[in-house]
């Protein structure tokens, strides 16, 4: 997919929308001669997105034509402002509607529920199901839970389209839920380990193929699905995937410990409104090799480890950015970091000024300071966000932004990046 043809293309397509990417590229790789290959690309990361692209002057803010979708937060300040016009939104669609059919089938399902969080994920689900010819409701993630559960009694879908966090709650929250007569479970949003799916596919009387995890970022749209058919992710049509090194993206990142596992870099021929070539998703993806599906080689990878960088998720994304500017707020003085098991989010702080008042005050402005997360929270859709004191040599990060880590535990093991 990275004919000449096709990269001119894709870069025509995005000069009036960015047309600061083209000078950029002449002065980083490219040098103003010809594009004959992705390799003559420069690596589009957080630091050059925030520089250029969720800058506050970024004229795509001032064009009304533009769907924006908004996230975390960034080093200065600003919230990230994602934007897609008319043939990126078809073509997110379009491509959604072809993972969603491969992934049910055609005539298979007859009805459906989106028990969403926020985003575009969300704002076009609704319309994807109807593609497929399906009777579709949707269910607010301001609503309490039992207004959740209530709808799958009452609607009893044969196919509910939900986040790892949420379909955790539904499972937990439900005297009995295979009782709800779901037939399938299409994920999106967070990290969803196999392990984690077949318990839960046991508890709502499926089995493991029964749910099928699909990744994807409000950046690019649909990534991928996991087929199980091949025991891999699939990429969507229209990318291809690069998997780089952490001490390659020239971010003074720590190298990853595992040899197969890659940072996913990705381009997308499928864009206009955002750099999508070559950028780096700071997802850590692992055995990154095509495959062939239906007769065609494909991008593939066998599960998606971590994150790495300034951003995780909690229901929606948050930045440590947003940790950060949270935790000096209330403490002049403190060292912090953050911990995510599963899908629940603990922010461990050593400070001799970190009083139970003061964590309280931090726990609850960062389960408010991105008004979604908060929301879900006060719904029981999400855990709260833990906000626990511990001793300062039991913390491992420094002072400077690339020093702080997320820490991952997962099936009582626990990595660090």
């Amino acid at each position: 997919m990275d004919q000449p043809d096709n990269l001119q293309s894709a870069l025509a397509r995005m000069e009036p929308y960015l047309p600061w990417y083209r000078l950029w590229i002449n002065g980083n790789g490219a040098g103003g001669g010809p594009v004959r290959s992705l390799q003559d690309l420069p690596l589009v990361t957080a630091s050059i997105l925030e520089a250029y692209y969720y800058a506050e002057n970024n004229p795509l803010a001032d064009r009304p034509e533009l769907n924006c979708y908004r996230t975390s937060g960034t080093s200065s300040g600003i919230r990230k402002a994602i934007y897609y016009s008319d043939w990126d939104e078809e073509q997110y669609v379009r491509i959604k509607e072809d993972i969603f059919r491969a992934i049910l089938g055609t005539g298979r399902y007859r009805t459906a529920l989106a028990d969403m969080g926020t985003g575009h994920a969300e704002a076009t689900a609704v319309e994807v199901f109807r593609r497929l010819g399906m009777e579709v409701e949707s269910i607010s993630f301001r609503l309490p839970i039992q207004e959740h559960l209530a709808k799958l009694e009452s609607f009893r879908p044969e196919v509910l389209y939900t986040m790892p966090s949420i379909l955790n709650r539904i499972v937990l929250e439900s005297p009995d839920p295979s009782s709800y007569g779901i037939r399938h479970v299409v994920l999106v949003g967070e990290i969803a380990s196999r392990a984690w799916i077949r318990e839960t596919a046991r508890q709502l009387g499926l089995e493991p193929e029964q749910i099928t995890d699909t990744y994807g970022s409000i950046e690019v749209g649909t990534i991928a699905y996991y087929s199980h058919e091949h025991g891999r992710y699939v990429l969507a049509e229209g990318l291809s995937a690069e998997g780089m090194g952490s001490e390659e993206l020239g971010e003074g990142l720590e190298p990853l410990p595992d040899a197969q596992e890659k940072v996913l870099v990705l381009t997308s021929l499928v864009r206009e409104a955002f750099p999508a070539l070559r950028y780096v998703t700071y997802d850590v993806v692992r055995d990154l090799r095509p495959i062939l599906v239906d007769g065609r080689w494909t991008p593939s990878f066998h599960s998606l480890v971590k994150r790495i960088g300034p951003d995780l998720k909690h229901g929606e994304k948050i930045s440590i950015y947003d940790v950060e500017t949270v935790v000096y707020r209330h403490l002049s003085e403190a060292g912090f970091r953050v911990k995510v098991t599963g899908n629940a989010l603990t922010v461990a702080i050593a400070s001799p000024l970190a009083t139970d008042e003061v964590l309280h005050s931090i726990r609850h402005d960062l389960e408010h300071l991105i008004p979604e997360i908060g929301m879900m929270i006060q719904a029981r859709l999400l855990d709260g966000i833990r906000v626990i004191r511990v001793k300062a040599e039991e913390l491992t990060s420094g002072g400077s932004i690339k020093g702080k880590k997320l820490f991952y535990e997962q099936s009582g093991e626990s990595s660090e990046t």
